[in-house]
């Protein structure tokens, strides 16, 4: 009975092992043709059915799917063309960087030129490219290119000291797009009238230096400034907004040229909460400015010693020209007196960001690189004001940093022109001489509340009051005490003399009074800028340096102008 039992138990379970394993491999069978037919359908997917499932702004640039064939294609083209490409684009870029290099030719040097310049037989690769719309008036076509040559630049270099020497420009790795436009575009072949080309994007520039026949460390400091003259040339001569234009049909195209189309007025008002970099005390930040990295148009502004939260107040001024594209870049260092300097951290802002004639009052989270997406490192912030003029704007538009600025009509004419200008005839000849503003007036400040200020006493609570200084003065006032509040209201005004609003600022520090000392909660700085724009204004203002709290406040300007011969 007991056998009996035991086989009919086991014919039950083997049955139902044997049915289990069919089932499983019928359920990995499907699932096997099932993914065969999804990898099917992704191989016949288009750009079309791609855009379907991915959203436009996450549609990765790499994708190029019908694209790929047209890029493999190209390359094979210039592969075989490259050879002709070589002897062009050889002479053509010599000629167009040769002068630039002598234009930032070191001062060590007194003398820099090409003594051979050939892009090797290695064709680049193209990797990617878009087509962007320019409306009926032209195409723009970009290409990514990856380039690892073996061209073959020497550089005849003298120094000051009568020393020659060759050096071999080796090892040469770039990355980066290109901007083809046609443009403008006509009704006769081949239907655009010239191309210009731009270097729009360098993502990576890699190469070294050698002395033939020597070791370039023999000459300290001349590799470099050879390698700084090299990356100041390839940005000044071809790096968007810079193009060549080259003409196709006959034509007048200077209108395709760069050209300065305004003017950026950039004031660096402050920073706050800077990394230090320094083990004993505090990091001496400074800040570097540009729009196009170029040495002559970097703006470097003073030194704050032992401070991580500097007050600079300083005004640059950056030339633009194509706010479409352009971005201002700003860079916090600590300074390191004769070592290298070291980065605190960077911003940047996009011109296309700024309206045309109103004044942007923004804080930049300053992170390791620009390049770098996931910084999530608290490193600082950086205070600007920015103020984008273009040329030739009207609508009532006063640049308030311009010499002409609140000019009345009647004292136009009597400064001898509208444009700010002296003009004194002498026989046919005028001469004119630039008149500087200097915006004088009054400042009125009235000190109206604060709220949700942070608790400092034991008790919970704080007896604050508010000191008020204008900074090129240093005059200074302060309100009352108000006991035992986080909340207190002062109803106080307070009114400044101010000798040039346009560089000045107004600094409020809120302080906790106590029998013995007193403790600080926090501050606001603010410049005159808007004031003077708008006359009067009521706002509230974040306190910084506190955990909580803001300052309630009404500004009034009255103006007193006075003109300064320059």
């Amino acid at each position: 009975m007991a056998f009996l039992f035991g086989l009919v138990v086991g014919l039950v379970v083997g049955l139902a092992l044997i049915v289990g394993f069919v089932r499983s491999e019928n359920a990995r069978s499907k699932m096997r043709t099932e993914l065969a037919t999804i990898i099917a359908a992704f191989a016949r997917m288009t750009v079309e059915d791609s855009r379907k499932i991915l959203p436009a702004e996450f549609y990765p640039s790499w994708v190029v799917f019908s694209q790929r064939q047209k890029l493999t294609w190209l390359n094979l083209q210039l592969v075989k063309i490259w050879p002709y490409v070589d002897e062009a684009a050889s002479e053509l870029i010599r000629t167009s960087v040769e002068p630039v290099l002598e234009q930032y030719r070191p001062i060590i040097l007194s003398s820099l030129k090409f003594s051979k310049f050939t892009l090797g037989t290695v064709a680049p690769q193209f990797t990617g490219v878009s087509i962007i719309e320019d409306g009926e008036s032209g195409i723009t076509m970009e290409l990514e290119m990856n380039w690892d040559g073996n061209p073959s630049i020497i550089l005849d270099i003298k120094t000051r000291l009568g020393v020659s020497l060759p050096i071999q420009v080796k090892n040469i790795g770039f990355t980066g797009v290109f901007r083809l436009i046609f443009k403008p575009l006509v009704d006769e072949f081949p239907c655009f009238g010239a191309v210009c080309y731009s270097l729009r994007q360098k993502k990576k520039l890699d190469f070294t230096l050698k002395v033939i026949g020597g070791d370039i460390s023999a000459i300290p400091g001349i590799s470099d400034a050879i390698e700084g003259t090299i990356r100041d040339a390839i940005e000044d001569s071809i790096t968007w907004p810079v193009r060549k234009v080259i003409p196709i049909l006959p034509g007048d195209y200077s209108d395709l040229e760069l050209k300065p189309v305004g003017i950026l007025e950039v004031k660096l008002v402050q920073a706050k909460e800077l990394t230090n970099k320094d083990i004993i005390g505090k990091s001496d930040p400074y800040a570097e400015l540009y729009i196009r990295p170029l040495r002559d148009r970097m703006k470097i502004s003073k030194i704050i010693n032992n401070d991580l939260n500097p007050i600079w107040n300083e005004h640059f001024e950056f030339i633009v020209e194509d706010a479409s594209t352009q971005h201002l870049v700003v860079k916090i260092f600590d300074d390191e007196g004769l070592q290298a300097s070291e980065l605190i951290g960077c911003a940047h802002v996009k011109l296309s960001e700024l309206q045309p004639g109103k004044v942007k009052d923004i804080w930049l989270k300053l992170v390791k690189d620009l390049d770098v997406q996931r910084d999530n490192k608290n490193r600082g912030q950086v205070h600007l004001e920015l103020l984008y003029c273009p040329f030739g704007m009207g609508n009532g538009f006063t640049n308030p940093f311009a010499p002409s600025f609140s000019m009345t009509s009647l004292e136009k004419v009597l400064k001898g022109g509208a444009d700010g200008m002296d003009a004194t005839e002498n026989g046919n000849a005028v001469t004119q001489r630039r008149r500087e503003v200097i915006v004088r007036g009054v400042l009125s400040v009235t000190v109206i509340s604060a709220e949700d200020l942070p608790a400092v006493d034991l008790m919970g609570k704080a007896d604050p009051y508010v000191v008020l200084t204008m900074k090129k003065s240093e005059t200074k006032n302060k309100t009352r005490v108000v006991n035992d509040s986080l909340n207190p209201v002062w109803n106080q005004t307070f009114d400044f003399v101010v000798e040039d609003g346009l560089h000045d600022m107004l600094i409020l520090e809120v302080w906790d009074h106590d029998t013995f000392g007193k403790d600080y909660m926090g501050r606001c700085i603010l410049t005159l800028t808007r004031v003077i724009l708008e006359g009067e204004y009521k706002d509230q203002f974040p306190l910084d340096g506190a955990k909580s709290g803001s300052l309630n406040l009404h500004l009034k300007w009255m103006p007193q102008h006075i003109y300064r011969d320059t």
